[in-house]
């Protein structure tokens, strides 16, 4: 891949991930092109790319479009990430040193006070510093196929205040779970984390078929 697919391809996963182009969302090379100001070829490798990732599907005859998940999809890939997210939530925390424990406190109260939009990279941020301090590459590479369908629809607009306040104290208190070197304490917190996020994008999905 070249450098230009590679500056393309992470330019149009960001746009994806902040929510820019909604789940379903056509994603025209001609349009991409000169948003990004490079060429086609760059963009048309950087979707396949994104296809292999999950986040886009490329329909023949029809292009590409954000990829888009049904109820029983999201429910699938939750259990998934309540089964794996937690144990590496524990697992991070007897590596987790001062500087990583302040790094992970810097994130949760940031996003205490950050605007919707700017939710989405702060939470990538915070939960890979947890996975890649797990240092556990196994459960991490299973993870990392899971994470994506969810991120795409949670820009965070879809949470209600109460689901959302929940979600970014439940930030804080992982940390004072780390800081406490307290594994069980950050794993059922993740938990409870993940189940709270599960409610949120069930029902998300829930309203865009019915609708």
């Amino acid at each position: 891949m070249t450098r230009a697919s590679e500056r393309a391809t992470g330019a149009v996963r960001e746009l994806i991930l902040r929510g820019e182009f909604a789940a379903g969302a056509r994603l025209g090379e001609v349009e991409l092109a000169e948003r990004l100001g490079v060429s086609r070829t760059p963009v048309r490798e950087a979707l396949a790319r994104l296809a292999s990732e999950g986040l886009v599907e490329i329909v023949p005859n029809r292009g590409a479009r954000v990829s888009s998940w049904t109820v029983a999809e999201l429910e699938e890939v939750f259990d998934l990430r309540a089964a794996l997210e937690p144990r590496l939530t524990a697992l991070a925390v007897p590596n987790a040193g001062p500087a990583d424990v302040d790094a992970l406190d810097d994130l949760a109260h940031r996003m205490l006070d950050a605007e919707l939009d700017d939710l989405v990279p702060l939470n990538r941020a915070f939960h890979g510093r947890l996975v890649e301090l797990a240092a556990h590459p196994a459960l991490a590479g299973a993870l990392a196929g899971a994470v994506h369908a969810p991120i795409v629809l949670r820009n965070f607009h879809a949470y209600d205040d109460a689901s959302l306040r929940r979600s970014l104290a439940h930030h804080v208190e992982i940390v004072a779970a780390v800081r406490a070197g307290d594994p069980v304490w950050a794993q059922a917190v993740m938990t409870a984390h993940i189940h709270n996020a599960r409610a949120v994008m069930v029902r998300t999905a829930r309203e865009q078929e019915d609708s």
